[in-house]
């Protein structure tokens, strides 16, 4: 039986540490990567090896393109990569389209596509029976920006979300013969540390009126759709985005 050997990017906290405990709880190994949150990775990381997992951290920046070999290399140590989420991204502070800067906008884009990009393709050469892989389960992390478009806050961020669904689907449709399954989660309204990096830590309450369900979301709610991807449970899923919005 092939072990279940998952990494996440951006896993120190949010959605991303969710993701790990709830994995660990499902059988996973986990390697957890973080960019700056050193003892919130290894508070995570404790975590997963009290559900009796194997668990190791990995700094890096994914925005960075010279440091993402390095940081599949280092994963590389936990055994054959059979799992990985996209998870990591960032969001630039609230502000209309017209007072961007060019820095801002090619750093989010650096993050969030450009990096998920590269990190898809090191868990492709690892994955793919092409490559002598075992095949897996990749789940890009996009988010319900991609559709609302969020004017007045971070158009950016919303545009490089739209950017993953596509990838998803391209991606998806690429390695679907190569034992890979490749899936996108699209969080809604979740009350997690992101609305505070954009400048507004208030943000999921102010607006949960606009979410149908009447709430925002948690960040194990969204964990236990991209574990459910990850699972044999969803052995015949690929090339779909799942919702996890609320009804938004």
């Amino acid at each position: 039986m092939t072990a279940k050997n998952l990494f996440i990017t951006g896993a120190s906290t949010g959605i991303g540490a969710a993701t790990a405990r709830l994995a660990a709880a499902d059988g996973w190994n986990v390697a957890i990567g973080y960019l700056s949150s050193k003892d919130a990775a290894e508070a995570v990381a404790a975590d997963v090896r009290a559900a009796g997992r194997e668990a190791m951290i990995v700094p890096g920046d994914v925005g960075d393109p010279d440091a993402i070999p390095a940081m599949f290399k280092a994963v590389d140590a936990m055994g054959p990569l059979t799992g990985f989420v996209n998870n990591a991204g960032i969001v630039g502070m609230t502000q209309r389209v017209e007072d961007y800067t060019a820095e801002r906008v090619a750093r989010i884009m650096a993050v969030n596509v450009t990096g998920s990009i590269l990190c898809a393709s090191q868990a492709v050469r690892r994955m793919s029976t092409k490559h002598g892989g075992h095949g897996g389960s990749i789940v890009n992390i996009s988010s319900a920006a991609a559709y609302i478009g969020s004017p007045n806050q971070y158009v950016d961020y919303a545009a490089s979300k739209a950017a993953i669904d596509t990838f998803t689907k391209g991606l998806a449709l690429e390695v679907g013969q190569e034992g890979i399954r490749v899936n996108a989660v699209r969080p809604g309204l979740i009350d997690t540390e992101l609305h505070a990096k954009g400048g507004e830590p208030g943000r999921a309450e102010r607006l949960a009126h606009m979410v149908p369900m009447g709430r925002s979301g948690s960040a194990m709610e969204v964990a236990q759709g991209i574990v459910w991807l990850l699972s044999d449970g969803a052995s015949y899923v690929t090339s779909t985005t799942l919702d996890v919005t609320g009804g938004r």
